[in-house]
């Protein structure tokens, strides 16, 4: 349960939407820190430069679809080029470029009709995957502020508890002081 409270209140200044600033935010904690930058490469483990987002669109017809989130340290250029995808993927229209490698990204969901305590995503355990997934709950107004679930998978022979909770003590920093992180770059370049 994380205080979206400071950033729910930058809401109206923020271009693009509440939801692509949680994932922007969340995506560049992940970059800064090494262990969620690791992949299965065969027996081995390679580390990325960067990795990117894919996030689950809900289209009208009530079917889910994923759009493809860039990363870039900078919140304007991310939504740039993010919010377009979200919105080709809305609309049905092929938003996944076919040549994405699938190990460079961070996948995503986001429940808005939940508040939940425990979440297990899908998966194939016949292979190996090594790509973290994060659900978003349904953000909820307290009466004093405004929190939301999130839960983090990791693949545990790639990283433990501990570097979860530096990713959340990051990502809880940055929601604590939004305002600095969604103005421009600063820590890792794009």
């Amino acid at each position: 349960q994380l205080d979206l409270s400071a950033l729910v209140a930058l809401k109206s200044q923020l271009p693009g939407s509440l939801t692509l600033a949680y994932h922007h935010l969340l995506l560049r904690a992940a970059n800064e820190l090494e262990p969620f930058r690791y992949r299965f490469d065969g027996d081995r483990v390679r580390v990325l430069d960067v990795v990117h987002g894919s996030m689950t669109v809900l289209q009208p017809d009530e079917t889910i679809t994923f759009a493809h989130l860039p990363y870039d340290a900078d919140h304007g250029r991310f939504v740039a080029v993010a919010l377009p995808q979200v919105r080709a993927a809305q609309r049905g229209e092929v938003a996944f470029d076919p040549a994405q490698d699938e190990q460079t990204l961070m996948h995503f969901t986001t429940l808005p009709w939940m508040d939940f305590t425990s979440f297990s995503h899908a998966r194939d355990r016949r292979r190996p995957d090594a790509i973290p997934k994060v659900a978003f709950g349904r953000l909820v107004d307290t009466g004093r502020g405004h929190r939301m679930a999130v839960a983090i998978e990791v693949h545990h022979a790639l990283m433990d508890g501990l570097h979860v909770g530096r990713l959340l003590e990051r990502f809880e920093a940055m929601l604590d002081d939004p305002e600095p992180w969604l103005a421009g770059p600063k820590g890792v370049a794009a």
